[in-house]
């Protein structure tokens, strides 16, 4: 049995992807989703940076905050899979956020925007954040070195093409301050 661990996770995936697309060659549907945020997500990434932000002062903030960051709201992830469900949808999709392109800079100021407050960002570069010890996504939640975040850049355009759509940002974080 193989060890499911960060560096074998991704490759696990595929080769599951793969099984189900081969013993269910005309029906497989395989839903690849990003970040998955909203209320009653326990997972510490996006609520790390809805309870920081709302509790005001400087915010250190990692990068650059033009950085490209995706997420989808678990309720709009589910509804648009059971709507595939419920068509007997068959193919592979990005499903991930929002529709127009987000940086870090613009989800934190939306994040600000939802929670009120005077919260201000310091923004660090990631080469003091890493030569400092920093750990990458666990010390800071949703931030990876720009050369290793790949996954913030999925195109999914077929996705929206099949009826994915996406609630205001704000809404997903005032309900996940609740």
């Amino acid at each position: 049995m193989e060890e499911i661990t960060e560096r074998t996770y991704g490759a696990l995936k595929a080769l599951c992807e793969r099984e189900v697309e081969r013993g269910f060659p005309t029906r497989a549907l395989v839903i690849r989703p990003g970040l998955i945020v909203g209320p009653r997500d326990r997972s510490d990434r996006f609520t790390y940076w809805v309870r920081r932000v709302a509790r005001g002062g400087t915010v250190l903030a990692p990068g650059s905050p033009d950085r490209p960051v995706q997420l989808i709201d678990a309720r709009d992830l589910a509804t648009w899979m059971l709507g595939l469900a419920e068509r007997q949808a068959t193919g592979t999709f990005n499903a991930t956020g929002p529709g127009d392109p987000l940086s870090f800079g613009g989800m934190l100021g939306t994040i600000r925007h939802g929670v009120g407050g005077d919260a201000r960002f310091a923004w660090v570069p990631e080469r003091f954040l890493l030569d400092h010890g920093v750990q990458p996504w666990t010390d800071l939640p949703l931030w990876l070195p720009a050369e290793e975040a790949v996954a913030d850049r999925c195109d999914a355009g077929r996705a929206i093409a099949a009826g994915l759509t996406f609630r205001p940002l704000t809404e997903t974080v005032t309900d996940t301050r609740r």
